[in-house]
């Protein structure tokens, strides 16, 4: 699982840096602060859903170089777990989803409910939603493996055929390979096994 950086919040007006990588869902932005990965941005992502701060592209950043080398062994299905360490910018309560989003093991699924129910808040399912769709750390905070009650796939800020297209690649149904094509999604995906939530770690 992917450590989140300690340590109290610090000024998000400091330059940030930045790698570009081509994947089988588009290119994605890597963003790096001084304690770990901050972002993992979609190919037309729109800025306002994760406000950043200055940016400076450094394409030999450890943390970026490293996010890069395990993205890659995710989409070629040789890695189901990430160990970057993250550094989450929001509200405590968004905070407190998206590390929940972590713990969602690889080939599994959560609804809003099961997330507002693990973080201690069970009433707070329309508040989980819009955190898990400000989610920074698309993939590897994954918050893609969240569906709706009913077990239909619902808004995804990189499009609903790339989240089809990997809960399919979790339920093993693909591999997504080749870095410059898109991933074609399931005709007719289904969600992966949803189980009870672990208990979150103190």
């Amino acid at each position: 699982m992917a450590s989140t950086a300690p340590g109290k919040a610090y000024n998000r007006a400091m330059t940030l840096i930045y790698k570009t990588m081509p994947s089988p869902v588009g290119v994605l932005k890597l963003v790096a602060s001084e304690r770990g990965l901050a972002a993992v941005l979609w190919e037309n992502d729109d800025p306002k859903r994760v406000p950043l701060g200055p940016l400076a592209e450094d394409a030999s950043h450890p943390v970026l170089r490293e996010t890069e080398r395990q993205l890659n062994d995710y989409f070629g299905g040789k890695r189901e777990q990430f160990s970057v360490p993250l550094d989450f910018s929001g509200t405590d309560f968004q905070k407190r989803v998206w590390r929940a989003l972590t713990t969602i093991p690889f080939g599994e699924t959560r609804s809003y409910g099961q997330i507002a129910a693990q973080i201690g808040q069970p009433r707070a399912v329309r508040a989980v939603g819009a955190a898990n769709g400000r989610n920074p750390i698309s993939i590897i905070a994954p918050c893609h493996r969240v569906i709706g009650a009913n077990g239909k796939l619902t808004g995804f800020a990189g499009g609903l055929e790339v989240k089809a297209s990997l809960l399919g690649l979790e339920a093993k149904d693909e591999i997504l390979s080749g870095k410059n094509g898109r991933a074609q999604a399931p005709s007719q995906q289904q969600p992966s096994r949803t189980t009870r939530p672990r208990t979150p770690s103190p």
